[in-house]
């Protein structure tokens, strides 16, 4: 009888159990969705999603999936149904259809880093209120006025890593990057404040991408502990000038507490030191990154060098003053430097997925994604498409010759795309454009140590690539 009674069951256990198995890899909805594999219960293919990626090509992950289902297909990461977007059209799409069919959105592993009341986990008037915020502070007009600070901190900077015998070019550009952005929010000086704000996000972004498991010794927990001290030393410093207000308002913290004064504000504390966290972070990091790829493409790449220099020593020959400093026109005019840019943009990728989830139920081309689904938008995967870009791997500023598109488009992502378009974008491209003119017209390098590229997933870590710097005689 017991026999029997164990028989009957496990019989259940195992039909219960597959039957479950069975929903989790083929959910239930009212359409057809994009093929796919839904991989394990609960895990999902996180694992393989989150491997590094050791080559410049696409992750494999997203890859290999594109070569079996096509450029939408489904998949689950850490337990969520997630659509995988790489076509640009269907891309496009997406990033264009915010508050009708999709909303922006990320997973809570990401809220956790970056504040539950950062700038991508905003909507409506609240998200739109900020914006124009931060144009004020980053504006043409502002712009245009920091362009002579930007060259002075670079020039400065420049001339001391020339009498270095080596300058590791990854933490060099980001400690340049975040002196001018801790300046312009915080009226922070160059000295130990910002390089204890340099440190505290460092360990941060070691453990950006990773497995999200918050255990200490893993590089998500590490991360969480490098936003906790970032943050409290933004929340004393916003304390400080609190209790000690300039008589000359400047900066984002002077902006910040006359907002918190006033009556029916929309701006907290708390949204303001997740922005000023997310800003700091998105400035200096891909600033940095994005100037320490430069250097080694240029490096990689003499004719480019050459011509790029071409193009700056053009600007100081026309100057009745060589010595004098850049101006707005001059910055405007240097065309092939912003081709440069965009070249360097499309192969750091940046941004390995940039995230949204489904309002309603939504068809496209014969496909549904369900209402509550994730939807990753993949720009690297289109970035390094060989049907949209030729010999996609190859470093080739003189594509964009003639590109209307400079900042976005179906096909060009690097700076994000719809109404959630990066508000930094203009800023980023004026200091690298400064850092370079200053670079080539003033030194040449030699590389010390080559580094490596890690991709994790899909975001490249140029660390480790030492280059000695000298001046040029002139």
């Amino acid at each position: 009888m017991m026999s029997w009674a164990l028989c009957i069951w496990v019989s259940l256990l195992v039909t219960s159990f597959t039957t479950w198995v069975y929903k989790w890899r083929n959910p239930k909805c009212s359409g057809k969705l994009p093929p796919g594999s839904m991989g394990l219960p609960l895990l999902g293919e996180t694992i393989s999603y989150f491997k590094p990626n050791t080559t410049s090509d696409i992750q494999p992950f997203i890859k290999d999936r594109i070569k079996k289902y096509g450029p939408i297909f489904k998949t689950s990461i850490v337990g969520i149904p997630v659509i995988v977007a790489t076509d640009p059209d269907f891309s496009y799409f997406v990033l264009n259809q915010e508050g009708q069919c999709f909303k922006n959105w990320y997973p809570d592993t990401f809220t956790k880093i970056f504040g539950n009341q950062n700038l991508a986990t905003l909507h409506g008037f609240v998200y739109k209120y900020l914006k124009h915020m931060i144009l004020s502070l980053f504006g043409h007009e502002s712009r245009k006025k920091m362009l002579p600070e930007i060259e002075e901190n670079v020039c400065n900077k420049l001339e001391l890593w020339s009498t270095q015998n080596s300058t590791e070019l990854k933490d060099s550009t980001a400690s340049l990057i975040l002196d001018l952005t801790a300046k312009k929010l915080m009226g922070l000086n160059p000295g130990k404040s910002s390089e204890n704000l340099r440190d505290c996000f460092a360990s941060f972004v070691d453990g950006l991408i990773s497995f999200p498991i918050n255990i200490p010794g893993t590089a998500y927990h590490k991360c969480l502990e490098g936003r906790e001290r970032a943050m409290k030393m933004l929340r004393d410093m916003l304390q400080e000038r609190r209790e000690n207000p300039r008589e000359n308002p400047s900066d984002f913290f002077d902006y910040v507490i006359e907002e918190l004064k006033k009556e029916g504000s929309l701006l907290t504390e708390e949204i303001a030191l997740d922005l000023m966290f997310v800003l700091i972070f998105a400035s200096f990091e891909t600033t940095s990154y994005s100037l320490t790829l430069a250097i080694k493409f240029l490096s990689d790449n003499p004719l480019i060098l050459e011509r790029l220099t071409e193009e700056h020593e053009a600007i100081l020959r026309n100057r009745e003053d060589a010595n004098s400093g850049l101006t707005w026109k001059e910055y405007k005019s240097m065309t092939y430097t912003f081709q440069f840019i965009n070249e360097t943009a499309r192969l750091a990728n940046l941004a390995p997925g940039i995230f949204r989830k489904a309002l309603i139920d939504t068809q496209y081309d014969g496909y549904l994604i369900p209402a509550g689904w994730t939807v990753v938008v993949c720009p690297p995967a289109i970035h390094l498409n060989p049907d949209i870009y030729e010999d996609p791997l190859v470093f080739d500023p003189s594509r964009w010759e003639g590109s209307k598109y400079t900042n976005a488009s179906k096909t060009f992502m690097a700076f994000g795309g719809g109404m959630r378009f990066c508000i930094g974008t203009d800023f980023s491209k004026l200091q690298m454009a400064v850092f370079l003119h200053s670079l080539v017209t003033k030194y040449r390098w030699e590389e010390i140590s080559g580094g490596n590229i890690c991709r994790s997933p899909g975001l490249q870590f140029p660390n480790g690539y030492h280059v000695k710097l000298e001046k040029k005689e002139i």
